[in-house]
């Protein structure tokens, strides 16, 4: 293997790029270890700086980084990663972690009408965000953690059961109960969806499908 230049820490960041698109999927870390795996497996494995620990892109998701070519800059401290993505590349669920613009600011300055819609999907995406890393980290005391523990059938439980709340609440004609129980509900329909690796933007992408 060629002697990569790693920083004190023994960490290389690793930029990944679609090989047929182009497109900057994510930067993440690799260390010799996660490398060699890489290599191994022909699957993206990297090193998380947080729970200092190796992790497999798509592990959880099923969204694999299929690596066809790895190549590295003239200093020797940075990694290029050419990969077939089998799904989102981003823990939001858009297809790169490299969505936003910084003119996208400028334009929510000169465009408030859009902000309620353009700041609900971003809430959104931060929730998903917040499920997936509870997924991969498992963080001791975490509710989401446990869910995803206990499996499918555990998490399909807690949607029955808030399902459930809603309509008691709806027939009960309480709004603010049944705002609250549908809250309960949104979010537990989404560690479903997660769990099975389904994003916000594939559940809009089928209601625009059917609004045509």
């Amino acid at each position: 293997m060629i002697d990569i230049n790693y920083d004190e820490k023994g960490l290389v960041p690793a930029v990944v790029q679609d090989a047929k698109s182009k497109e900057v999927l994510m930067v993440a870390y690799m260390n010799e270890e996660s490398l060699k795996k890489t290599i191994e497996t022909g699957k993206a494995w990297f090193y998380s700086r947080k729970r200092k620990s190796l992790w497999q892109k798509g592990e959880t998701s099923g969204n694999v980084l299929e690596v066809k070519s790895i190549f590295y800059d003239c200093d020797k401290d940075t990694l290029l990663l050419k990969v077939d993505a089998k799904g989102p590349a981003c823990h939001t669920g858009h297809n790169s972690c490299f969505y936003r613009s910084l003119s996208d600011i400028q334009d929510s300055d000169t465009n408030e009408k859009d902000e309620p819609q353009e700041n609900t999907l971003n809430f959104l995406n931060e929730l998903v965000g917040i499920i997936d890393s509870r997924f991969n980290e498992k963080p001791e005391g975490s509710y989401v953690a446990k869910l995803y523990n206990g499996g499918r059938d555990r998490i399909l439980k807690k949607v029955g059961e808030e399902a459930t709340e809603v309509v008691i609440a709806s027939m009960s004609q309480d709004k603010d109960a049944t705002i609250y129980e549908s809250a309960d509900l949104f979010f537990h329909m989404l560690i479903a969806l997660r769990y099975d690796g389904i994003t916000i933007e594939e559940v809009i992408n089928e209601l625009k499908r059917r609004h045509k």
